[in-house]
């Protein structure tokens, strides 16, 4: 979940580092960032590649005709599913 800007009374601490809130933000847009961008690799990234549900993966040998793949249940490496 994405933390709405307006309820920032403060981008930085005096001390110049990120406040909490400012820190949590930037995770939160970060995790949806790396989420987005699909993983690439050689092969099936089942019993192989450690992801998050949602996660894609894109298999660029391209082995029979098995291209991309989704991240449908748990959070090792199993639970791809080809799409």
């Amino acid at each position: 979940m994405i933390i709405s800007l307006e309820r920032f009374d403060r981008w930085l601490n005096e001390d110049g580092t990120p406040t909490q809130r400012t820190a949590e933000y930037i995770e939160a847009v970060t995790r949806v960032v790396n989420l987005s961008t699909p993983i690439v690799g050689t092969g099936s990234p089942e019993g192989v590649v450690i992801a998050e549900p949602t996660q894609m993966y894109m298999d660029d040998a391209g082995t029979a005709s098995a291209i991309m793949y989704v991240k449908k249940t748990g959070t090792g490496d199993t639970g791809w599913i080809l799409i």
